[in-house]
């Protein structure tokens, strides 16, 4: 399967699109041969996922009371049921530092230490322009799943919550209290939510 594709409308000229993770030469042999093909009782085995462009869209955002106003965001392009599988995170898997890194999701931490991250932020599919509820809602309607493929590789994607996804809604996650902490105690500026 090839790692590129035709890029969806609206994507961003400085972003690379691709349709399948990039390994960064920082995964030791060991680890990316677990990452692609490892088993783990503790992960749920997903189907096969769906093409990217058939429950979303990227959008550009401009009502006014929008924490991400004039970015961008992902949005259902059709009714989406409870607990459905919307898109994989995609992006450069990696075991490197990226505190700079507004589109970096840990996907595995091993026994010896190594944290491996999936970071969007140079190259990526629609999954990195979903945004954080705050501000938009009062709950998020969709969550990051740790799964492996049913191929057997680890991934990162976003599943629908306990309720459905109504089309042309706003597909909305937690980025989590330590991303917000973080991003907090660098700056004291508001932080975008996605570009």
């Amino acid at each position: 399967m090839s790692s590129t594709s035709r890029q969806p409308p609206s994507w961003p000229s400085h972003i690379q699109y691709i349709n399948a993770p990039r390994y960064h030469s920082s995964v030791p042999g060991p680890l990316r041969s677990f990452l692609i093909s490892g088993t783990s009782s503790a992960l749920q085995k997903t189907p096969n996922s769906f093409p990217s462009t058939s429950l979303v869209r990227i959008r550009s955002i401009a009502e006014p009371s929008h924490p991400a106003r004039g970015q961008n965001g992902l949005f259902a392009v059709r009714k989406i049921p409870p607990r459905s599988h919307i898109i994989d995170y995609i992006g450069e898997v990696h075991c490197q530092d990226r505190a700079d890194s507004d589109y970096d999701l840990s996907l595995f931490r091993s026994q010896d230490g190594d944290n491996i991250g999936v970071d969007a932020s140079i190259m990526g599919n629609e999954a990195r322009f979903v945004n954080d509820y705050r501000g938009i809602r009062g709950k998020p309607n969709a969550v990051f799943v740790e799964s492996r493929t049913s191929r057997g590789e680890l991934q990162m994607s976003i599943w629908s919550s306990k309720d459905s996804i109504q089309k042309g809604d706003e597909i909305l996650v937690s980025y989590g209290k330590c991303w917000w902490r973080t991003r907090t105690a660098q700056t004291d500026a508001t932080v975008p939510h996605s570009a």
